[in-house]
Order: structure tokens, then C-alpha cells, then sequence
């Protein structure tokens, strides 16, 4: 149901924007106060998370905005555009910069300074994102039900938490992969095992957000139900009385949201009547069955 998992979706950007502003902050404290390259670069990953979730919340609240005469549909689709927005700015903000910073440390090394401290940061906030990701994986199994969770991943409509899900992911690898070089540059004394971090924590950044990218782009381009909901209309088509065969579906994700298009042909002779009421009563039953399916057209006819 779409407010299911808007509400799912709410809840996972709340808990991503707590975790990352508290560790945000306590980063940046220990990046000034230890000069660690990799520790900067994680403080802004999570500022730019902490930017990201705004954007989010923003696009699933934009999202609600009944349809009007310019958009007669709604305005679901634009959680896909400010997804992709959050994508590009995980890349230019997060990954890119934290390359740079890297570079910038191979090129002119400081030492550490206290660096047990940026340590007991990282180790902080490596428990704190966990709960993140606990939070959103809880949100994401009330969605996918008895769905295997990459089954979930691979076919979901929902770009919030698809978003999220990424930058949890991305936040843990980088913090796991700051305190592993931090805690090198220690034992070796060696401060470029610092600025590689930072590089090392880009490039995951990367990755991350071409995936997440790649994911929301389909979205954006349109995409139909997924296959367990085409099945189920089909299904609910096929099994009425007053049809003799579903001729043509097609189904587009408006968001949350579902507009189903339907070609059928209809028993033969019923009356114009009879026809008209029993398609009525197969869109009530349809979107009683499927309450994210919103809109619903139903055209009788002899042939595809």
C-alpha cells in the first residue's frame, strides 16, 4: 500500500538522519583535532548524508500533493528525481571529494595528531550506523514480506529506500575502511596509509552511487508493477465471469502509486448495460484487491 510505504520510508530516512548528524559532528571534531585525511572525508560523507535525507524527506512529502490539471496523475514520480539528485551528490560530494582529499594528503603527509581519538570515533559511529541499517532493513522487511531480500532489491519501485539502504551500506564500508588505515598510519607511523583511506573510502562512494544511479534511472524512465502484482491482475481479470480473455496489460509505477491499463474481451452477448457494469464492478474489485493500484482503465474490445 502506498502509505505503507511511504510511512516505511519516513521512518528509514528519520533513523539514517539522526545516526549521520550526531556522527557528522563528532567526526568533524576529531578530524580538526587529529589532521586525519580519512576522518575529513568520512565527516563529509556524512554532512552530505545528513543533505541527502532532507532531500528525501522532501520528495516523499512533495510526492503526496494531490493530482491537479497540469498533473492529473500526481506527483509521485518526483521521489525518483530528487533519489537521483541524492545519487549525484553522493558522487560529486562524497566520492570525488574524498579522492581529492586523499590526493591532497599523498602530496603533502601530516602526521597524526591524538589519533586514538578519531579511532574511538569511528569505532562510535561504526555502531551507530549499524542501528541505521537496522532501522531500514526492519522498514524494508515490512515491505517485501516473505520476498528473499535480493529478490526485494532487484525488483523494488520504492527509491527512498533503495536510497537509503545504499547510503547505510556505503557509510559502514567507509568508516570500517577509515578506522582499518587510521589505525595503520598508528602502528606504522606512516601517514600515507591516511590519505590512501580517504581514497579508498571515494572510490566506495563510487561505486555506491552509480549503483543507487542505475537503479533509480528505470524508475524515472517508467516501470511497470512488478511481476507478483501483474500476476495478481491477471489473475483477478481471468477470473471474472463476464471475461472471456485478457487480451493486454500495462502497468506504470507513479511512485508508490500504480495506474493499470487494461484490453479485454468481454463474454459475448451481454448487453452494452451488462458490459458497463461489469467492468465497473472488476475495477472496484481490482483496486480492493491492490490498494496501491490508483488509477484503473478497462477497454472491452475483440482484439489486441
Amino acid at each position: 500500500m502506498s502509505s505503507s510505504s511511504h510511512g516505511s520510508a519516513a521512518k528509514a530516512i528519520f533513523y539514517a538522519f539522526a545516526a549521520n548528524l550526531g556522527i557528522a559532528i563528532a567526526k568533524s571534531f576529531a578530524a580538526i583535532y587529529t589532521a586525519s585525511g580519512s576522518m575529513l572525508a568520512e565527516a563529509i560523507h556524512s554532512f552530505a548524508d545528513c543533505g541527502n535525507q532532507v532531500l528525501l524527506y522532501i520528495g516523499l512529502r512533495q510526492s503526496e500533493k494531490p493530482a491537479d490539471e497540469e498533473h492529473p496523475l500526481g506527483y509521485g514520480k518526483i521521489t525518483y528525481f530528487w533519489s537521483f539528485i541524492v545519487a549525484i551528490l553522493l558522487f560529486s560530494i562524497g566520492g570525488m571529494f574524498s579522492i581529492y582529499e586523499g590526493w591532497h594528503k599523498l602530496e603533502t603527509p601530516e602526521e597524526l595528531n591524538q589519533a586514538w581519538v578519531g579511532l574511538l570515533v569511528l569505532a562510535v559511529s561504526i555502531v551507530l550506523e549499524f542501528y541505521s541499517l537496522k532501522g531500514c532493513l526492519i522498514e524494508i522487511k515490512r515491505l517485501r514480506g516473505d520476498k528473499p531480500f535480493w529478490k526485494w532489491l532487484k525488483t523494488t519501485r520504492n527509491a527512498e529506500l533503495v536510497v537509503v539502504l545504499g547510503e547505510d551500506n556505503a557509510a559502514i564500508i567507509g568508516l570500517v575502511i577509515a578506522f582499518i588505515f587510521v589505525f595503520l598510519a598508528v602502528v606504522t607511523g606512516n601517514p600515507v596509509y591516511d590519505a590512501m583511506g580517504s581514497i579508498c573510502i571515494g572510490v566506495v562512494l563510487l561505486v555506491i552511487s552509480v549503483f543507487v544511479a542505475w537503479r533509480i534511472k528505470g524508475l524515472i524512465v517508467g516501470r511497470s508493477a512488478d511481476s507478483d502484482i501483474r500476476q495478481s491482475i491477471e489473475d483477478l481479470i481471468a477470473g471474472d465471469d463476464g471475461i472471456d480473455m485478457v487480451l493486454n496489460t500495462i502497468t506504470m509505477h507513479m511512485g508508490a502509486d500504480i495506474m493499470l491499463a487494461a484490453k479485454i474481451r468481454m463474454e459475448s452477448g451481454l448487453s452494452l448495460d451488462q458490459a458497463i457494469q461489469c467492468i465497473n464492478e472488476l475495477e472496484r474489485k481490482i483496486k480492493t484487491a491492490l490498494p496501491e493500484i490508483k488509477w484503473c482503465f478497462i477497454e472491452p474490445d475483440i482484439e489486441d
